[in-house]
């Protein structure tokens, strides 16, 4: 069928349900021609990040049908690959966020597993998602799934799957879980009925955050009490698990931003509940500003994420994804007793700057680079964890520390992706340390660039929306690719759409539609589309002797570059 015919099919056939029937009637084909086009032109992907998209009716929205398709897929999957008496026993663990629809797609995902006679642990709140990748080995499921859309505007929902150590899927097993989930071809064949008997309700928010506290280095009583705190949850699943921890590791005075504390999938006090954005934290620097607070944390729905704003003589000032980055590098390898390590290592990503990786070189540490995405970090954890098992010393590390530029942070291996509440546990620690020798994480942070060189670090994001804009982001990386580089002076040229060298004994990274140029100095530019949004997204990480020179060199490199791109 073409998209018209499964649009009136989906529109008239009595297994969608009333409502998606109802809304699908209300669309003109006239009037909403691309509408519907967008909505069934195709299947929404389940790519290496799972789904994600926005929700309605249709093939290419997250919807209850989309959802299950997806479901019944895995179940397969793992039917298969473990055997239908081993995923009766062991299970698999669903979470969800607070958005719109998430917990009841966890549901429908918990109802179809089951009807596969597949048990499921499903959380009985709304819970981060780092706390999802701790609970699937803390239940020994064979895998996990989590409903979420992370920082995304309120029009979408997601789903991600976790293998059995609770690393979300890289691209070798998610292409494998794919296969399956495209064999799906009739809806009709998805049991969404349920098996109550195998599905099985549990909280383990207590012992994740016993987890957490294992990470603390600061044991300074007095300067924890002396931190002033004001923290947003921004209307998702930070509240609980991140106050928790710091009233536990000794914190006094954590204020809440409390027009933001209560779950609310709308996020009715944001443009967009993302952590990175300065206007979803102004509620939070107002607080702030009148109590004269010294620090305001903010975690994006799933509380994977946190954006910090310190108190300077200029005001309240965010900090950047990469330089929260290098100031935990810092702080956790001076609070670690490295000698008795074996082969301590740290792990970012490749569109990261170098600035952690070099503090991290100077106390004797491997530095591993990842392709974009927490689960590569992830899976170097497990495998470092495997090759100490297996007795494989070019592969035995142990890991201390992980971190994106997109605000994702982890200490410790409690989990398998990026967590905002052990990092907003250690930022209020350093923070009050910083405090208590009167500085500020800004006054360290300058200390760092002294030392190391002056970092710029920015991030171009474009969205270009529909079909075509996925094909307009689409031509432009074939055009660079064809030798129509944005800038003239660079370096070297890496193409991870080819399989590159990875770290001597890891072999090669799997491939990615990134392409990444780097400068004579040092400086580097990367061009990569989103993986889960119709976004390109150009980061730039320019050095320079100081802040001026670094700023003046980003903004000529950034002009060149959106002019070539006609962004």
């Amino acid at each position: 069928m073409d998209y018209l015919q499964t649009y009136e099919y989906w529109k008239a056939d009595e297994f969608f349900n009333e409502t998606t029937r109802d809304e699908l009637s209300k669309l003109d084909p006239v009037a909403d021609a691309k509408e519907i086009e967008d909505r069934f032109y195709r299947d929404l992907e389940f790519g290496t990040g799972g789904l994600r998209g926005i929700m309605g009716a249709g093939t290419n929205r997250m919807n209850k049908y989309t959802v299950g398709k997806a479901t019944k897929g895995l179940g397969d999957y793992l039917i298969v690959t473990y055997g239908a008496e081993v995923c009766r026993e062991r299970g698999v663990v669903i979470g969800y966020d607070t958005r719109n629809n998430s917990k009841y797609f966890s549901e429908v995902a918990a109802n179809v597993l089951s009807s596969m006679g597949i048990k499921v642990y499903l959380h009985s709140h709304a819970r981060p998602t780092p706390q999802l990748s701790y609970s699937v080995p803390f239940w020994s499921a064979v895998a996990g799934v989590v409903v979420t859309a992370s920082h995304n505007p309120k029009e979408y929902n997601g789903y991600k799957v976790y293998d059995e150590f609770g690393c979300q899927l890289v691209p070798w097993q998610a292409k494998q879980v794919i296969s399956y989930v495209d064999a799906v071809t009739d809806y009709k064949t998805i049991d969404f009925s349920g098996n109550r008997t195998l599905i099985h309700m549990g909280d383990v928010t207590d012992n994740f955050i016993c987890a957490v506290l294992k990470q603390s280095r600061n044991r300074d009583k007095d300067s924890k009490e002396n931190l002033h705190v004001i923290y947003t949850p921004l209307h998702g699943t930070g509240n609980v698990p991140v106050t928790k921890a710091l009233l536990l590791d000794g914190f006094k005075k954590v204020e809440h931003v409390d027009a933001q504390v209560s779950p609310d999938g709308s996020f009715p006090t944001v443009v967009s509940p993302n952590p990175e954005d300065r206007r979803a934290l102004l509620l939070g620097i107002e607080q702030a500003e009148k109590c004269e607070a010294d620090i305001v944390l903010g975690t994006d729905p799933d509380s994977d994420r946190v954006g910090v704003a310190v108190k300077t003589a200029e005001g309240y000032q965010l900090m950047t994804g990469n330089q929260i980055g290098a100031l935990l590098m810092d702080y956790v390898l001076t609070h670690t007793n490295l000698t008795a390590i074996h082969n301590p290592a740290v792990v970012k990503t490749v569109v990261t700057s170098e600035l952690g990786a070099e503090i991290a070189k100077k106390y004797g540490l491997t530095v591993f680079s990842t392709l974009t995405g927490f689960k590569f970090i992830g899976e170097k954890i497990t495998q470092f964890e495997q090759a100490k098992k297996a007795g494989n010393p070019e592969q035995d590390y142990t890991f201390v520390l992980g971190y994106e530029e997109s605000y994702g942070y982890l200490a410790g291996t409690h989990a398998r992706d990026k967590d905002a509440v052990v990092s907003s546990l250690l930022i209020c620690e350093m923070a009050a340390e910083y405090k208590a020798a009167g500085k500020t994480l800004f006054d360290r942070m300058n200390e760092l660039y002294d030392e190391f060189s002056y970092y710029k670090d920015a991030l171009d994001s474009f969205t270009l929306k529909g079909k075509d804009g996925l094909e307009k982001i689409a031509a432009m990386m074939t055009g660079l690719r064809g030798g129509d580089a944005p800038f003239v002076d660079a370096e070297q040229v890496i193409d991870y759409s080819v399989a590159v060298d990875a770290e001597p004994g890891f072999g090669k990274l799997p491939t990615s539609n990134v392409l990444k140029y780097i400068l004579k100095d040092g400086s580097w530019i990367a061009v990569r589309p989103s993986g889960t949004e119709p976004k390109i997204k150009i980061y730039y990480s320019v050095k320079g002797s100081d802040r001026d020179e670094a700023e003046k060199r980003l903004m000529q490199i950034q002009d060149t570059i959106k002019n070539k791109l006609g962004l």
